[in-house]
């Protein structure tokens, strides 16, 4: 086992599921991960198998049919995972991300209906706020949910939806400007309280999966390749009113701001994971490498760069572990969240250019597993917020934390 991130205080259990995570990335994951990537293939038989294991489940409560871990248990099997390939990582996440807005969100109806599903992995989540006029400003989104009668009536395209067309529920937000909800500001209603989380059911698949509800193809990535990424076009999509999360409308920004909080633990657990994997390829080949008459890691201008590598690798794990465990403690955690999610994924493609640049010419190569990873971590930098708005939240809650009194 390797001696970087290591977490103190798991409970029997904790370290139990994460010695079979870490068994099933080590024979069925790793083996195969670079040759799915290159075919840009679905690795289904790697989803059966983590199904099997209970991982769609794993934070579902008991009671839902789930293992009821904590989030740090998830975030450590996420970080496993990412190690031996990040976009089955991705699979997960989305589908978490959804089960999470449900069970703290969702009526008991809507839990009780999905949630035991979710957690055997036979409904699949996906969620949607991306639109392609918009970047960070969740606020500017125009996909319009419109009512009609019991029904809504969705239009809109919506972008980058992970597991676009393997899914069969997505989370999507909507403006609903109705009369009577949220707070209004001369007269108009604010834009954070006009929006609205609708539970979109379909049939996993491209093209018109629903009447009214369209998944093009896979949008072609330079990495992240085997999950499928997708638009989502609404065109009149009917939807009934007990599909709203919650079951009031104007809630969906707040809803959707809590699952990406617990998001960007999660991407900072992927961009740890990375690092990891990174770090072992390069003190590898380090060793194997010979120039000058010794291995390349006997010279000191690789052991510094091993050296910070290894270092990023466990800062980055300590800052993703600390996030995890304040929410887990039922606190705050978007300053955390925050700061993980942008140092483990700034360190990510750090790391990874270093164990890159130790293979020298090898490391151009695609029979080489760090050309996918390099490939790869540029996507945890956009991810769930970019660095960019890690850095303003950041900013603004230490402004709060340190104001000056009087």
């Amino acid at each position: 086992m390797s001696r970087l991130a290591q977490t103190d205080g798991l409970t029997d259990v904790q370290q139990e599921i994460l010695a079979t995570i870490r068994d099933f990335v080590d024979k069925e994951i790793l083996p195969v991960a670079t040759e799915l990537e290159h075919r840009d293939e679905y690795p289904a038989r790697i989803v059966e198998g983590l199904k099997e294991l209970g991982v769609f489940g794993l934070m579902i409560p008991e009671e839902y049919g789930g293992l009821g871990e904590s989030l740090l248990t998830y975030a450590l099997c996420v970080e496993e995972i990412a190690r031996g390939w990040m976009s089955v990582s991705g699979i997960i996440n989305t589908h978490f991300i959804v089960a999470y807005m449900l069970k703290q969100h969702g009526t008991e109806e809507q839990k009780e209906y999905f949630l035991p599903k979710m957690a055997l992995g036979e409904i699949r989540g996906a969620f949607s706020m991306s639109e392609p006029g918009l970047g960070s400003d969740v606020s500017a989104i125009t996909t319009k949910g419109v009512r009609d009668g019991d029904d809504y009536l969705l239009t809109g395209q919506k972008m980058w939806l992970t597991n676009g067309g393997t899914s069969t529920v997505v989370a999507v937000l909507c403006r609903t400007d109705e009369p009577g909800e949220g707070d209004r500001a001369d007269g108009e209603v604010a834009p954070h309280r006009s929006m609205t989380t609708f539970l979109v059911e379909k049939e996993p698949g491209f093209g018109e999966v629903r009447p009214g509800l369209t998944i093009p193809g896979k949008i072609e990535k330079m990495g992240y390749k085997g999950v499928d990424t997708t638009e989502l076009i609404l065109d009149g999509l009917r939807i009934p009113a007990d599909r709203v999360l919650g079951g009031a409308t104007g809630r969906g920004f707040y809803q959707m701001m809590d699952g990406v909080e617990v998001g960007r633990v999660n991407v900072a657990a992927r961009g740890c994971g990375v690092a990891r994997r990174a770090f072992e390829l390069g003190v590898a080949y380090a060793q194997q490498r010979h120039t000058f008459g010794k291995p390349i890691a006997q010279h000191q201008a690789i052991q510094f760069k091993l050296a910070e590598m290894a270092t990023k690798v466990e800062a980055a794990h300590a800052m993703m572990v600390n996030a995890a465990r304040k929410k887990d403690s039922g606190r705050r955690n978007d300053l955390e969240a925050g700061m993980a999610k942008y140092l483990a994924s700034e360190y990510c493609k750090e790391v990874v250019e270093d164990a890159f640049r130790i293979h020298g010419g090898y490391g151009f190569s695609k029979e080489y597993e760090i050309e996918r990873l390099y490939r790869e971590a540029p996507m945890l930098l956009i991810g769930e917020g970019t660095a960019e708005i890690q850095k303003m939240i950041i900013g603004r809650r230490l402004l709060e934390e340190y104001r000056i009194q009087g």
